[in-house]
């Protein structure tokens, strides 16, 4: 009989077999699966951030990217690292252009998903080598380092491990700061992927070699994760606001303003007077025994935007108020000058000797605070000009003496930037305090994140944080991340209690920027091995006869 095989030469093509995976790997080389997949992935990390706090949803995000770019070209990689920031951050931040229109709100938005894009081509290329999960969560921290620090000091908002505050890997900062929360959340995605891209991503010669490689490793993914998250459950800095040094009583004031909006401060006068009125009235529970005797006093960042130094009226106020309350007052003025800049201050106020120690803001926000290169951004918005004075920087971390206590003050989103709130805990400081004015974004979702942000701050450093802020969200939060107190927006709130100065340091403390340097450095070790490896010429196959599957090599 007559085989009806073709032949060609001594070798033999097999009639083509559908090998397991073959349907879900030919969906997900496909554009059309692979983009909305990038978008689910974005969308799970919105959710997990406040105010949905949905925070195992994160861990989402780096369980696509890894899939959706395994054994894809570092180009398409960073396509759909694009389509996943996008889904990500629009949403994300759409607090930015609540009063000054869509247009900054999607600049700062695609500017970060650019960051995603190139995580997504970095992913792709790590994707090729043996232990990707690993290089993959680690190539999470550097992007995250990089984003922090460009383009004009760096935005570091959306960073993973802010969405965990309430999950239990929040406890790796502790140990490793935010760069390890990070890490422990992508590293968990990752290892989530493994067994999906085992099942997917193979052809019919893979499978034959390493089938059992495959499977064990599948498998070490699958027991890694619940091993792995164990590991967060780590002795903590402690849930008492009381616990683990000398107390001292700090009251927290939050006088709220006029209206929100960009002119909140059109009636600065009345944003003063609200603070001034409601330290008065604690004045009162105090003398009447109803509230402790604080030892110091905080209020907000721009609570007195009138000068105190160059406004007699406004020092007046402030005056009566410290007097009254008989501590000192931390308050948060708009300094005029030096020269033609602004300052933005933290002011300690002694209710005897008047403004003594300040701290200026270190970080000032661009497009919001000052105005990078003007005339080019004013080409493409004329809101640029509302802005009609820049903030100077000042070169001194925020530790200052108040009534006994060591606070450790940053200014609103510097609580974001791990250096500088590194800095006043390596100052010092025995409390961190966080003076903020969120009148700008209204009813949403940023006064939550930012709090979200003070409750990692507590942990990392094993501090308790004091969140004041204007109008809302104000805090206390315990040095395990516990919230003792919170106020509501656009509401007057004032907090008394008794506080703990804490001395201790925890080990992400003292490693400093350690693990975030070590993590980034690996994943650019293994992006480096991966693009030599990918130069490397290929030797030719030595053997004449091979089976064919269905869809042939797989090569996108």
């Amino acid at each position: 009989m007559t085989s009806s095989l073709p032949t060609v030469g001594r070798a033999v093509v097999a009639p083509a077999r559908t090998r397991p995976g073959g349907a879900a790997r030919r969906l997900l080389s496909r554009p059309a699966a692979a983009v909305p997949l990038a978008v689910a992935g974005g969308l799970a990390l919105w959710l997990a951030f406040p105010p949905f706090g949905f925070w195992p949803l994160a861990a989402v995000g780096p369980l696509v990217l890894l899939l959706a770019c395994q054994g894809r070209s570092a180009r398409a990689g960073a396509a759909l690292g694009m389509v996943m920031g996008s889904a990500f951050f629009l949403p994300l931040l759409t607090w930015t252009g609540v009063f000054v229109g869509d247009l900054p709100w999607l600049a700062l938005s695609l500017a970060q998903a650019a960051f995603y894009a190139a995580m997504g081509a970095g992913t792709a290329v790590l994707s090729r080598l043996p232990a990707a999960p690993a290089w993959s969560a680690a190539l999470w921290v550097a992007q995250e380092a990089l984003r922090s620090r460009v383009p004009f000091g760096g935005f570091p908002w959306g960073r993973l491990g802010f969405s965990q505050a309430d999950g239990p890997y929040a406890s790796f900062a502790a140990y490793g700061g935010v760069p390890l929360v990070t890490f422990a959340v992508a590293f968990t995605g990752t290892l989530l992927a493994v067994p999906v891209m085992g099942a997917v991503h193979h052809s019919r010669r893979v499978a034959r070699r390493q089938v059992r490689r495959r499977g064990l490793l599948a498998l070490a993914g699958v027991v890694a994760v619940p091993a792995f998250g164990g590991l967060a459950w780590l002795p903590l800095p402690g849930d008492q606001l009381s616990a683990g040094g000398e107390l001292s009583t700090i009251a927290v004031v939050q006088g709220d303003v006029p209206r929100s909006g960009l002119d909140f401060n059109a009636q600065r006068r009345a944003v003063l007077d609200n603070h001034v009125r409601q330290t008065l009235l604690l004045a009162d529970r105090v003398s009447r025994g109803e509230s402790p005797q604080p030892d110091v006093v905080i209020w907000p960042e721009n609570s007195s935007d009138i000068d105190p130094y160059q406004n007699p009226d406004a020092s007046a106020a402030i005056d009566r108020a410290a007097r009254a309350i008989g501590a000192p007052i931390l308050i948060g003025a708009v300094l005029d000058g030096p020269g033609r800049y602004l300052t933005n201050a933290g002011i300690v106020w002694d209710p005897v000797t008047g403004p003594g120690e300040r701290y200026a803001k270190r970080h000032p926000v661009p497009f919001g605070e000052y105005m990078p290169a003007r005339s080019f951004f004013r080409l493409f918005s004329d809101q640029v000009d509302l802005l009609r004075r820049d903030f100077l920087p000042g070169t001194e971390s925020g530790v200052l003496d108040a009534g006994g206590v060591r606070l450790g003050d940053v200014i609103c989103f510097e609580v974001a930037y791990d250096a500088l709130v590194s800095e006043v805990v390596d100052g010092g400081a025995s409390v961190l305090v966080v003076q903020t004015n969120n009148a700008t974004f209204g009813y949403t979702a940023e006064s939550e994140q930012q709090l979200a942000m003070s409750r990692l701050r507590a942990i990392e450093h094993g501090r308790t944080v004091i969140v004041a802020a204007t109008s809302g969200i104000s805090a206390v939060v315990a040095p395990d991340g516990t919230v003792i107190d919170r106020s509501e927006l656009f509401e007057p709130h004032v907090f008394v209690g008794a506080v703990a100065q804490r001395t201790q340091t925890t080990v992400a403390t003292r490693l400093g920027a350690l693990p975030e340097w070590g993590l980034s450095g690996l994943a650019g070790a293994a992006l480096l091995a991966a693009l030599l490896h990918h130069r490397r010429p290929r030797r030719a196959p030595t053997h004449p006869e091979h089976v064919t599957d269905e869809e042939g090599p797989h090569d996108s």
